[in-house]
């Protein structure tokens, strides 16, 4: 996909630039040559280029903003990878709303994806990046959904704007160089310390970090909230001014359901694998409440490294996948082959937690056939390689 620049992003929104879009809207990217030919016959080649451009960009954004918001939005390659899923932005824009904010800054706002969520709740948001194009794209974003009114796109470093009079910040850095992901918070853009100073000049704020933020790095005046969507961990946010500063929580989506952190809880004594498996979801790991889920289900782990609870009676909780165990044994291959093939075993779902074994590469050698299906956990069990055998509750 060529390098879009302002003035053809901006021919874009023109009538001839957007009869081009909408005839684009099922294009098939693998056909990219034969349609770009067939269209620069009547149409400028930058028109054209940006259009195809938009058209892939609009296609791959469905996933994360929904068909209805994708095709009519505008993106830049780096604003699909990096923008805010709309599930996310909302369930974080209606916290903001339930603060009673009106007024906020949206500091490194890329595209607008969280911009666009905030003004959706009736906030009224100054959103600034320093790339003329975001800017450009993100203001053309605001108009496309009818936000506008709402929605001021400022193109501005960040570090220059006077967070004072606002009720609320949120800043969302970047967290990619030029080598890929960016995993030490200070080398974010801007840095991670520069945005808690900017946080903590407004009643509210919120940051956006990356998940796999290490504990440590998490100021004590912040609350840590771990964002999982469909069961993937999306993004950590820090809270700054809410009522429980130093407050560890996972929260997951769509259900909203939210787990708060019982301060110093003790973790569970390891003890033998009972009937019930529970495998907490990733951001429960990632905030550190797996404890928080063992006691609310009454459970044990499998061994003090891994983070497996189980019990003996089943007691459901959203925070965890629950799995029926039928057999418990030492890792062996030879010995799982055989049981597989004996019960006609066809189908197999293969987890692995605090094991060496590849799941892909075990499921060739187990050559599975027949109707019937399981579950196969690889795991430590008091230290030792263990192979569970079950199916979802």
């Amino acid at each position: 996909m060529g390098h879009v620049d302002v003035d053809a992003f901006d021919s874009l929104l023109g009538d001839e630039g957007q009869a081009l879009l909408s005839g684009l809207r099922d294009y098939d990217p693998a056909k990219e040559l034969a349609t770009a030919t067939r269209l620069r016959r009547d149409h400028p080649p930058a028109l054209v280029s940006a259009a195809l451009t938009q058209a892939t960009l609009r296609q791959r954004a469905v996933a994360k903003f929904g068909p209805e918001d994708a095709h009519r939005m505008y993106f830049t390659p780096n604003g699909v990878e990096q923008s805010t899923r709309t599930s996310v932005a909302a369930y974080r824009a209606a916290r903001f709303a339930e603060f009673g904010v009106r007024r906020m800054a949206d500091l490194c706002c890329g595209i607008g994806g969280d911009a666009i969520a905030l003004a959706r709740t009736g906030i009224s948001v100054l959103a600034v990046d320093r790339d003329p194009l975001t800017c450009a794209v993100a203001r053309a974003n605001a108009q496309a959904l009818g936000l506008a009114e709402l929605i001021e796109i400022r193109c501005a470093d960040v570090t220059d704007i006077d967070t004072r009079p606002f009720d609320a910040v949120f800043v969302d850095p970047a967290r990619r160089g030029g080598r890929g992901r960016v995993f030490d918070p200070e080398a974010y853009s801007p840095p991670l310390s520069w945005a808690i100073e900017a946080a903590r000049t407004t009643p509210r704020a919120a940051l956006k970090i990356a998940p796999g933020v290490p504990h440590e790095a998490v100021p004590e005046d912040a609350e840590a909230e771990w964002i999982s969507d469909h069961g993937q961990v999306k993004e950590a946010v820090l809270w700054f001014g809410t009522a429980r500063p130093g407050l560890r929580r996972a929260t997951l989506l769509p259900s909203a359901h939210s787990l708060v952190g019982t301060p110093h809880l003790p973790a569970p004594e390891p003890g033998p694998v009972g009937r019930w498996l529970y495998e907490p979801d990733g951001a429960v790991i990632r905030a550190h409440l797996v404890a928080d889920v063992a006691a609310r289900v009454g459970g044990r782990l499998i061994d003090p490294t891994i983070a497996y609870i189980t019990t003996d009676e089943l007691r459901p909780t959203p925070y965890a996948t629950a799995y029926e165990i039928t057999d418990v044994l030492p890792f062996n291959l030879k010995k799982l082959k055989a049981l597989l093939r004996e019960r006609e075993v066809g189908i197999a779902t293969i987890k692995k937690r605090g094991s060496a074994v590849e799941p892909e590469q075990l499921r060739k050698k187990l050559r599975l056939e027949g109707g019937n299906a399981c579950t196969i956990v690889l795991t430590r069990a008091k230290g030792s390689p263990t192979m569970l055998l079950g199916h979802p509750a």
